[in-house]
């Protein structure tokens, strides 16, 4: 008996000093994860630590693939039926996901980390002005951190010449607008004035510790002065020296083609699509669900039509603009009031949701929204940012405020932090990410809020805008359903701009610079489609297994309560997991 207790104990203190090590490791070689991540890295055993920005280089590069193959040779000594069930379900996602990760490092130029539509150019700044300042010693780290941008998009100049070198180089009309983001993201002319929102946001950052007396007015104006040199003296010469770099490599020769069309392109793409998605499904039968559903919506949206032939005709843009409520706050409340019967109730704790602007610096180059993960041990406030620019008011507000905020990023986030936080789960779950999980989810609850914001239009005798917001799903549904289809064409079967440009013409998108647009940005961002409605329809699949397995005892709230029970996860792993509840395991 004793034996038997001795081995069970052996496996799981083995599996607590292995994950133990690796987010520690990880934490600690990458410091704007960790300030992402961690409130407090103090109260998970990192105290000393050197800020760093983690940039390119290949040897480090070589070194992580060696690190990950040494991690997953010690899992597999393991014996997993000696592990807890919540260890036990941890291991498999961790094996699956440095699996994964080995995988994609064998393809070594065919990232893209300056990807015109989301590349380091543009997040950065963003994750800086976010960097929040809870103590003195964020600011110092915030500081170390901007003192190393130069290193930082030095690096990843190198990579690009690299990736050129083999001949896996971005095309020149993509580098090109890396270039003019690199001319406009930071200005001398806004650094000279102070207006830059990384001057203005890093005062009013300092406020809250000033008040508090945690730093004196001295200190403060001494940050300030810091902060303004290294904009000035690092940053700015930056963002030139990196536009300069990738002016030398622009080749408008190089045309804009999908992943197919590289050496090994197919192969890599399969990959990614595991890794973005949390899908193992086979491409072809990706294609069959992605078929299935376009034919799906098309049928919802022709029964609509064919119930209320006239709503067309009264449709007009003023329609779904003139909303009940206008402001995020009421939209948000009125979210979370609609939710209440369907999803279960955030563990104990004050939720603040800071609604913001996105610069007007920044707007051309960012998404419509976006919600800032709060970290693991600090969920109380939580900031979404709106694009202007890209997000009207009215219903569109309403459903982005969903897709961010409640049942959302938002809501799915501090569900899951304060349940994994206040249970002890291993924070090593903190370094797995999984697109599929997170924005399947965000779509899913999006497309549900069509008919929240159906049933408050109803509400105010808005019967037409009522109708009209549940086309807007439908219809929308179907678009993503689209550009997905047409990611697998471009990534995987080699379609051309030709080939797409037709396709869409047959749904109405004639205008050549939205041909263009569309064409141009599924080559840049291969898998983002996927990730959003690949995860929604996988979603729908374990859903639809839910039902049978549950039978008279499913409901939808059960089927959520166990998706965000169960945390970020590949659906290869929840679909096994849902099938044990089955089982009574």
């Amino acid at each position: 008996m004793t034996f038997f207790l001795f081995s069970y104990q052996r496996d799981e203190k083995r599996f607590v000093s292995i994950t133990t090590e690796l987010f520690t490791d990880e934490m600690k070689s990458n410091t704007l994860n960790m300030h992402y991540s961690l409130a407090d890295p103090e109260s998970f055993g990192i105290c000393d630590y050197t800020p760093i920005l983690a940039g390119y280089d290949a040897e480090r590069s070589l070194h992580t693939q060696a690190q990950i193959e040494n991690t997953l040779a010690a899992l597999n000594t393991l014996h997993t039926e000696k592990l807890s069930e919540t260890d036990a379900y941890l291991w498999k996602l961790l094996t699956r996901s440095l699996e994964n990760s080995l995988a994609l490092g064998s393809y070594s130029y065919y990232d893209e980390p300056l990807s015109p539509s989301s590349g380091a150019q543009s997040q950065i700044p963003i994750l800086l002005a976010e960097y929040a300042f809870r103590r003195r010693q964020d600011i110092e780290d915030y500081l170390s951190l901007l003192d190393q941008t130069d290193e930082y998009f030095a690096s990843l100049l190198t990579y690009e010449q690299e990736k050129a070198a083999a001949g896996l180089s971005m095309p020149g009309t993509f580098l090109k607008e890396v270039r003019e983001q690199c001319d406009t993201i930071v200005t001398k002319e806004s650094l000279e004035t102070g207006t830059h929102f990384l001057q203005t946001t890093f005062q009013e950052r300092l406020q809250p510790l000033l008040q508090a007396g945690i730093i004196t007015s001295q200190e403060a104006q001494d940050y300030i002065s810091q902060n303004d040199r290294l904009l000035k003296t690092v940053l700015l010469p930056a963002y030139i020296a990196l536009g300069d770099g990738i002016l030398l490599l622009e080749d408008n020769n190089i045309l804009p083609t999908g992943l197919a069309a590289l050496p090994e392109g197919k192969a890599y793409y399969e990959q990614l699509i595991i890794s973005e998605t949390g899908s193992y499904r086979p491409i072809d039968e990706i294609m069959e669900l992605l078929t299935e559903q376009f034919s799906i919506e098309y049928d919802n949206i022709r029964e609509i039509l064919t119930a209320h032939p006239d709503i067309l005709q009264s449709y007009d843009d003023d329609m779904l603009t003139t909303f009940p409520y206008q402001d995020a706050p009421q939209m948000l409340l009125d979210l979370q009031k609609r939710m209440g019967e369907d999803f279960p109730a955030l563990p104990e704790g004050a939720t603040q949701v800071s609604v913001k602007a996105v610069s007007p610096n920044l707007e051309a180059y960012c998404a419509p929204a976006f919600y800032l993960t709060a970290p693991l041990d600090d969920t109380d406030s939580n900031t979404i940012y709106i694009n202007r620019q890209k997000t009207p008011a009215g219903l569109d507000l309403y459903t982005t405020l969903a897709h961010e905020g409640y049942p959302g990023h938002l809501y799915q986030n501090v569900y899951y932090n304060r349940m994994a936080y206040t249970s002890h789960e291993r924070p090593v779950r903190e370094l797995l990410w999984y697109g599929g999980y997170l924005e399947g989810w965000a779509l899913y609850v999006e497309f549900m809020s069509n008919e929240y914001a159906a049933a408050l239009l109803r509400e105010h005798g808005q019967e037409d805008a009522a109708i009209i917001a549940q086309l807007e799903g439908h219809n929308r549904s179907m678009q993503i359903c689209l550009y997905s289809m047409i990611d697998i064409m471009i990534h995987y079967q080699g379609a051309t701009y030709t080939q797409i440009a037709k396709i869409l013409q047959n749904f109405g998108i004639t205008d050549s610079l939205s041909l263009q647009s569309i064409y141009n940005y599924i080559v840049q961002e291969p898998c983002n489609y996927l990730k959003y409605y690949l995860g929604y329809l996988e979603i729908l699949s374990l859903q639809e297994s839910a039902r049978t397995l549950w039978s008279e005892n499913y409901t939808d709230y059960r089927f959520h309560c166990f998706y965000l029970d169960c945390g970020p996860s590949d659906f290869l792993s929840l679909q096994e997991r849902l099938a044990a509840t089955a089982n009574g395991t």
